[in-house]
């Protein structure tokens, strides 16, 4: 089968994969990885059961050789070019089924609630509209217990607390490994503290913050969706969290803070505050701003969100 995906030529086969409890370790990673050194890293594949994954030899992508790679059909998927990652749009010419893929905002609180998780609904509703990327938003861990293939990414919108059931856990995972986007937005990092797997997917923990109040963030990375937009110093109110630890080493880090331009910082020199990564077969970005109502309206912020949309989708 020849389609054309972002623009690119792809030549591939459709195969199907049964996978079952001899693939263990193939899922989501081989054995251990890289997280907050917190346990799981990066899991241990499919334990039971069998499962078919419909899936695409890839023999060539615009004229380069890719021996025989088999990629997964269903999800937005990623052909790896020398330890790079080129993800590629979900073209309905290589789906299973003839569903557009869609966004999945997932909200709901334990812990802390935000104020502005209505006006982040809105935004990213409306963001992902503009690209063509219908979003579902809801608040119930029951829309984990079912099929999430039809989801190019997941975000989770200033969550907190346990917000999964172990059904729901497991569920996220399978999206990661089969290639699905998940992006997080302020307090996903206040999230699911019990979880190593999650920890070692957002690839930093919140410990704390000051007072809400005006700072700086300086721009490391403008070669990312996210980013591109933004100017080397970056002028922003919000609540500047601290983590446990800095990621810088295992993600790469888009945004840092300036903790000279604010009261109360506690990280010092090495402050992330933006960052994406690999993990578990699909890609994570992850922005600690968000706080008010009022970022959500901001240009500057809505274009970051929006870059990092296209980042964990794959959408132009």
């Amino acid at each position: 089968m020849v389609a054309v995906v972002a623009g690119r030529r792809v030549v591939c086969a459709v195969a199907r994969r049964r996978i079952g409890p001899r693939d263990k370790g193939k899922g989501e990673g081989e054995g251990k990885g890289k997280g907050e050194g917190e346990g799981e890293g990066e899991g241990e594949g499919v334990r039971s059961g069998i499962r078919a994954i419909p899936l695409c030899r890839v023999r060539s992508i615009s004229g380069t050789s890719f021996a025989n790679t088999l990629l997964p059909l269903t999800l937005p998927w990623a052909a790896r070019r020398g330890g790079e990652v080129d993800r590629m749009r979900d073209s309905p010419l290589l789906r299973s089924d003839p569903m557009s893929p869609r966004l999945l905002i997932y909200s709901r609180t334990t812990a802390y609630r935000h104020a502005s998780i209505p006006a982040g609904v809105a935004a990213l509703r409306a963001l992902a509209a503009g690209s063509g990327c219908p979003a579902d938003a809801t608040e119930d861990p029951a829309a984990f217990e079912q099929d999430l293939s039809a989801y190019a990414a997941i975000v989770f919108l200033s969550t907190s607390g346990d917000v999964l059931t172990p059904a729901g856990r497991a569920a996220l995972r399978a999206h990661r490994s089969a290639g699905g986007g998940f992006m997080g937005v302020h307090a996903a990092a206040c999230t699911e503290y019990d979880w190593p797997y999650y920890g070692g997917l957002l690839g930093a923990r919140f410990a704390r913050h000051p007072a809400y109040q005006p700072g700086r963030l300086t721009v490391e990375d403008h070669a990312h969706p996210a980013t591109e937009h933004l100017p080397d110093t970056w002028e922003f109110t919000d609540e500047w969290y601290d983590f446990r630890a800095s990621p810088r080493g295992a993600v790469r880090v888009l945004a840092s803070a300036d903790e000279s331009s604010y009261e109360g910082g506690g990280m010092g020199a090495d402050h992330p505050l933006v960052w994406c990564h690999e993990h578990g077969g699909g890609p994570m970005f992850y922005t600690a701003l968000g706080h008010a109502d009022e970022a959500y309206t901001d240009p500057a912020f809505r274009a970051h969100l929006l870059g990092g949309l296209r980042y964990v989708t794959g959408l132009s």
